[in-house]
């Protein structure tokens, strides 16, 4: 039987036999991760999912974490997990290795994690604030910030104030006794 070479793999495929190198799953992305990796990799996954309702997928070389678009993903590399949450504002801290604009709205920004230990705040604050402002983001664009670029820019920056009071609120200490310690 004839064979050809996948063009995305380089393996060869028999003529007539399904070949299907473009589907991945999330074990097979962190398979190879060292242990220190595969516990960053546990710790992160687990603050994510108990946001909320999302769904995470794997795609290409990525994870993805989404509600109605993606919020957050993770691109498992041999010495750390490239982190990149998009955000509605510039954050800035020894974790972060860049922001870049990614829309009009969302700023993307790309961290670097080796440890489980590094999986704390801030980072666990910003992917609840990209969680929490991926809905926000959504919800106006679904409402239509219709007319002029003056009126989507006001809508944005609404969302934006909106997305960081919440944050904010979330953050804040529940009684006095916390605020003390």
């Amino acid at each position: 039987m004839a064979s050809r070479i996948c063009y995305h793999c380089k393996q060869p495929v028999s003529e007539g036999e399904s070949h299907d190198c473009w589907t991945t799953t999330e074990s097979a992305l962190t398979q190879d991760l060292s242990e220190d990796l595969q516990e960053a990799w546990q710790r992160l996954r687990e603050e994510a999912v108990a946001l909320g309702e999302q769904r995470v997928y794997a795609s290409h070389n990525s994870i993805m974490f989404s509600r109605t678009a993606c919020y957050c993903f993770v691109r498992p590399k041999k010495q750390f997990l490239e982190v990149c949450l998009f955000l509605g504002r510039t954050v800035a801290g020894p974790a972060v290795r860049r922001s870049v604009p990614s829309s009009r709205t969302k700023i993307a920004h790309t961290l670097h994690i080796r440890h489980r230990d590094e999986v704390e705040a801030p980072i666990t604050d910003w992917l609840r604030e990209a969680y929490d402002w991926s809905e926000l983001a959504g919800a106006a664009k679904r409402t239509g910030a219709k007319g002029s670029a003056a009126s989507k820019k006001r809508a944005a920056v609404a969302t934006t104030r909106k997305a960081a009071a919440v944050t904010k609120k979330a953050l804040r200490p529940k009684d006095k006794r916390a605020r003390q310690r």
